[in-house]
């Protein structure tokens, strides 16, 4: 019987994120770099008609703005998400440096396969 944390959610499948999910940030992502371009556009307008001090500086900062962020906007944006780390964590729990523990191959005394894992939802 396997002993169970009651503090720790058991992970079952290496499923990704739903499309519908990825979907969603990316849309979020896009939206809030778009509205940084935005600042930036509306940053270099005020400047240009204010003239303070350091214009030159301000000017070249907002301009980069307004160039890089769309073009990583639509990079991210097109981009698959990340792996998550947490996924892969409990593959290698408890294994040793040379990599993760393997099944027995021996096979049993009356000559059977050894048995493997069982997985069972039911108690």
């Amino acid at each position: 019987m396997v002993k169970r944390s009651a503090d720790r959610p058991v992970l079952i499948t290496d499923a990704a994120r739903s499309q519908d999910d990825q979907l969603r940030s990316r849309t979020r992502r896009y939206v809030l770099m778009m509205l940084i371009r935005a600042v930036c556009v509306v940053a270099f307008a005020v400047l240009i008609t204010t003239r303070p001090p350091l214009l030159w500086l301000w000017l070249v900062l907002c301009g980069a703005g307004a160039v890089v962020i769309p073009w990583l906007a639509v990079i991210l944006a097109n981009d698959r998400p990340p792996k998550e780390k947490y996924r892969h964590l409990h593959k290698n729990k408890g294994a040793d440096k040379s990599g993760p523990p393997s099944l027995p191959t021996q096979p049993m005394p009356d000559g059977s396969a050894p048995p493997h894992k069982t997985i069972d939802a039911e108690p």
